[in-house]
């Protein structure tokens, strides 16, 4: 396994939107492998900050379905809906360096603009008012190496322009919170979907201008459905079958391109698992695959 310079600190980190399907443990399972090859901590964060797709008592579904299939987390899990003072602190730090400015840009005005103009960057009119905030990016290109897509690249200027970190209803953007709630816990790996393999960059602006160590990314693949789209709570997949936890845990296995295991028991198997995991060098790259 590639070497880490601390002690290793990894996390689940899943929305509470509903319980776990196929797909969301394919991430689960690979950051689950991942921390105990490198005989790490795996931490459990609960992403309940965009509180409109919060499901009441979803996060308690998702623990007992890990907990099901033999996956136990470290120390105490963590609600982003009771760290809200991280992350207007981030804001703050942000705004004194002068990096954060209002925007009165609706979505609807925006819509089919893939990178943001810039329309409010030099400041608003009179008579407008701020709706969200957004956070200045600056020139040049942001390169990181992911453990399993390879190097990466990306001008976040030229490619997505600045970005929201405090949203027009007054809740705290995903791009912030998880940058916080990463550097709070220490989080040495973030292993996660590929979806979110082009967030990264933004991520890791945002923890340079808030003097934030920059974690180790690995970005898995996706399970596709039958039409090609990305296995998904919006899309509706079904939560995960825990009537037969092997052949479950089989199927996340096989989509992070590995040979299926033999093991009679959910100890067997994570045993097996883990000794081939940490025996790689880094994961080979594999296809997307639809169930």
């Amino acid at each position: 396994m590639p070497p880490v310079s601390r002690p290793y600190i990894g996390r689940f980190a899943p929305s509470p939107s509903g319980p776990l399907h196929d797909g969301s443990l394919v991430a689960a399972m690979a950051s689950f492998l991942d921390a105990r090859a490198h005989q790490g901590a795996w931490l459990l964060r609960m992403e309940d900050i965009d509180t409109p797709r919060v499901v009441p008592g979803a996060d308690h579904v998702i623990m007992r379905q890990l907990q099901s299939l033999g996956m136990q987390w470290d120390g105490e899990p963590v609600w982003q809906s009771l760290r809200l003072d991280g992350y207007q602190a981030a804001f703050d730090a942000l705004r004194r360096q002068g990096l954060v400015y209002g925007c009165c840009c609706s979505r609807q005005a925006l819509a089919g603009m893939p990178v943001y103009p810039g329309t409010c960057r030099h400041g608003l009119l009179p008579g407008q008012t701020a709706r969200s905030w957004r956070v200045r990016v600056p020139e040049g290109v942001v390169r990181f190496v992911d453990r399993w897509q390879g190097p990466q690249e990306q001008d976040l200027q030229k490619e997505v322009g600045d970005f929201v970190i405090k949203r027009a209803d007054g809740l705290w953007a995903y791009q912030l919170a998880v940058v916080v709630d990463d550097a709070h816990q220490g989080i040495t790996d973030v292993v996660r979907g590929v979806d979110l393999l082009d967030s990264t960059a933004r991520q890791l602006q945002l923890a340079a201008y808030l003097g934030y160590g920059a974690p180790r990314h690995m970005h898995t693949p996706l399970i596709l459905d039958k039409l090609g789209r990305k296995l998904s709570k919006q899309n509706h997949a079904p939560a995960l079958d825990l009537a037969d936890p092997l052949a479950t845990l089989n199927r996340a296995w096989r989509a992070l391109g590995r040979a299926p295991l033999a093991a009679s028991t959910t100890d067997e198997f994570w045993g097996r698992a883990i000794e081939k995991w940490a025996s790689i060098q880094g994961p080979a790259l594999v296809v997307q695959q639809a169930l």
